[in-house]
């Protein structure tokens, strides 16, 4: 029963993260995990298990709050399922000793990836509720997209939801709902990778419940929230969190002394209080800029209807 609570309130964070962010839950919850000695193979499979119960959920509060485009969820989703199995089914093949650096390798770049991206270069903005690109681009995408997620313990949304919102050709409360809704497709196929390749004993069903349970619950609030909440801060706290668990993981596995630990930390630390205070400021920058803006364009308007 511990175990539940304990990991239904990581699925509650995690979910709430992804639903405003597009992105997150399994990278959150995959380095939480790693972090308390799980096998790599099992942390992700556990995590994505949850995730076809928790994408479910977003995407129904979604869809309720009209954050999703179908097609862009097809065509983003189908080939995002092909790049999970495949995902799955080599981590599945690697040693615990090979898949647990190269796992949190990955997961502190998207951390990395995560806490520059919003504090430096925020995404820019459209209106658009139809996404415009086409296959082509999408297929790609989810490709790489899913082989990372499930091969990496977490990516879907780290490498889908940045390149969309990059274009700067669909409202960002589209893309952010529909790579939630199009996941639940790449959590199933690796699912279904993962159980192939590792069989049901090595999963413990308490912490796919605690993390399910979790993330069912918060996935409404999350889905409420995207509409509410400054990415930039937010992704940028996230990202900073990522890195830290995730270097602890890896500093671990390269037996790193005490000094060269300390040292490492320190630097984290300071470059994210760097990086939220950026965001933060620049935040603080535009709704200087927006009044007088605004304030500018009345008299234009005024000469415009004389």
């Amino acid at each position: 029963m511990r175990t539940l609570i304990v990991f239904a309130l990581v699925g509650f964070g995690a979910q709430l993260v992804d639903g405003a962010l597009g992105m997150a839950y399994g990278v959150t919850s995959t380095s939480l995990l790693l972090l308390v000695g799980t096998n790599p193979a099992t942390a992700s499979a556990s995590v994505h298990l949850a995730e076809v119960g928790t994408t479910i959920a977003a995407g129904l509060s979604h869809w309720r709050f009209g954050n999703v485009d179908w097609r862009l969820v097809l065509r983003l989703g189908v080939p995002g399922a092909i790049g999970a199995f495949l995902g799955a089914t080599l981590l599945s093949a690697l040693s615990t000793d090979d898949a647990a650096p190269y796992m949190s390798g990955i997961l502190l770049a998207l951390g990395v990836y995560i806490l520059v991206r919003f504090s430096v270069r925020p995404p820019r903005v459209s209106t658009a509720r139809v996404s415009p690109h086409r296959s082509r681009f999408l297929s790609p995408l989810g490709l790489v997209a899913g082989f990372v997620d499930a091969s990496g313990g977490g990516g879907w949304g780290p490498v889908a939801t940045p390149a969309l919102l990059t274009a700067g050709r669909t409202a960002p409360r589209t893309v952010v709902g529909s790579v939630d809704t199009s996941e639940f497709l790449v959590a199933l196929a690796a699912s279904i990778g993962f159980l192939l390749g590792l069989g049901t004993e090595v999963l413990d069903p308490w912490t796919i419940g605690g993390l399910l349970l979790g993330g069912v619950l918060a996935a409404p609030l999350a889905a409420w929230l995207v509409t509410k909440v400054p990415a930039a801060v937010l992704g940028t706290a996230v990202g900073g969190i990522i890195v830290l668990t995730n270097a602890r993981t890896i500093l671990r596995a390269l037996d790193a002394g005490g000094a060269t630990t300390t040292a490492v930390y320190l630097v984290i630390v300071v470059l994210w209080i760097a990086a939220v205070a950026t965001a933060v400021a620049k935040l603080r920058q535009q709704a200087a800029v927006a009044p007088d803006a605004a304030t500018d364009a009345e008299p234009a308007a005024a000469a415009a209807r004389d």
